[in-house]
């Protein structure tokens, strides 16, 4: 089958691969219809992780059951479904408390386990024509059939449950002000996540002009260009020199600053320190790793950063982070989606072959206009 494998640093291409097959009588085999390119890919294909060559891109997929293990008991050919980027088993500690992410049986000596991404455990990535699902039965969510909603659907594997993760980290409520800082997908996913739980105000904040433009247009967001204004001064400003109720951190470890473009890894870390209200808090969801080889520092290469933690002592602040518990949120979007209350497609800018994954990598990571959210389809 063909599918999109890393060569090297800002180089992946399609190539032939060994075919997707049942490994165990819990497994299907999925057909992929769509998968997308995430922000998370491009630290991979930037040679910022230790991704080695050869492995299967792709961790936000859907499509069709094709082959059906033995002991899978919901599924059959033909059921339309979307995969949570997380693996997990279902009856392990951590995913019986719900917090799939961290499961504790699929990646032996690590918590948590993901379709193609490194460090992550044994499975190929869905970019591909298909994919192997371990734990289906816990792991596949069905959808309506048809290919109604694909685009929308198709955000149900990570970008909005990650985004709602976000909002849930921080807890965001009605009449909340919240700062979201990124707006990537993720960036925009958390915004409109803040909105469908009823903030008030929610400021976006980045330098690319366009993503900016969709955050208002789209969501009604408030634009903040952190190449034009502090931050953390103008939200501050905004909200009476309180500052916001909530933040989240939609950016990670490959942050920059506006004048010379020089990554500072906790920049946004510590903005959102300076951000947040006295007893705020904060949902981290910007991906932080142990190991960077192309950090600006020693201490940073080894995920070592330095925090205001006083500052954010001081103020009585709280953070959560980690990668988004897929299966804990996909059931209730997809059915805000059915329902007409949610469509989160709004940021697919790109639909595209799997044959043009090589230059769309290249274009999204150029961060081209048109190119912020590209759904490949097998």
């Amino acid at each position: 089958m063909k599918a999109v494998v890393y060569q090297e640093p800002f180089e992946v291409a399609v190539e032939e691969v060994e075919d997707a097959r049942i490994e165990a009588s819990t497994d299907v085999v999925v057909r992929i219809t769509s998968t997308a390119i995430c922000g998370s890919d491009l630290h991979m294909y930037e040679g910022r992780t230790d991704a080695e060559p050869g492995i299967v891109f792709g961790h936000e997929n859907m499509g069709v059951v094709e082959e059906v293990g033995s002991g899978v008991a919901s599924l059959r050919k033909g059921d339309r479904v979307v995969l949570p980027f997380n693996v997990a088993c279902g009856f392990c500690e951590n995913c019986e408390a719900r917090q799939t992410a961290f499961c504790l049986t699929v990646n032996p000596g690590y918590a948590g386990g993901a379709y193609g991404y490194v460090g992550m455990g044994p499975y190929p990535g869905g970019q591909a024509e298909y994919l192997r699902v371990p734990f289906a039965d816990f792991n596949a969510l069905k959808l309506p059939p048809g290919d109604d909603h694909e685009a929308d659907f198709a955000m149900l594997a990570d970008i909005f449950p990650t985004g709602y993760h976000a909002t849930e980290m921080a807890e965001v409520k009605p009449g909340d002000t919240v700062a979201v800082y990124g707006a990537g997908p993720v960036g925009l996913m958390a915004a409109y996540s803040a909105q469908l739980r009823g903030a008030e105000r929610v400021f976006v904040v980045d330098k690319v002009a366009n993503r900016l433009e969709l955050a208002e247009q789209q969501i009604g967001a408030i634009p903040v260009n952190f190449a034009e204004v502090d931050p953390v001064e103008y939200i501050v400003d905004q909200t009476d020199g309180l500052g916001s109720d909530k933040g989240i951190d939609a950016v990670g470890y490959q942050a920059t600053v506006s004048d010379s473009n020089e990554e500072q890894p906790a920049v946004v870390l510590n903005q959102l320190v300076g951000t947040v209200r006295h007893t705020g808090l904060i949902g981290t969801v910007g991906l932080y790793l142990s190991s960077d080889p192309g950090a600006p520092s020693d201490e940073a290469k080894h995920g070592r950063l330095l925090l205001e933690m006083g500052r954010f002592f001081e103020k009585g602040l709280r953070m959560g982070t980690g990668q988004a518990n897929s299966k804990n949120y996909n059931r209730e979007l997809r059915d805000l989606i059915i329902a007409g209350r949610a469509r989160p497609s709004f940021v697919v800018s790109k639909q595209l072959p799997l044959d043009e994954a090589p230059d769309a990598y290249h274009r999204f990571d150029q961060r081209e206009e048109g190119y912020s959210k590209v759904v490949l389809q097998p």
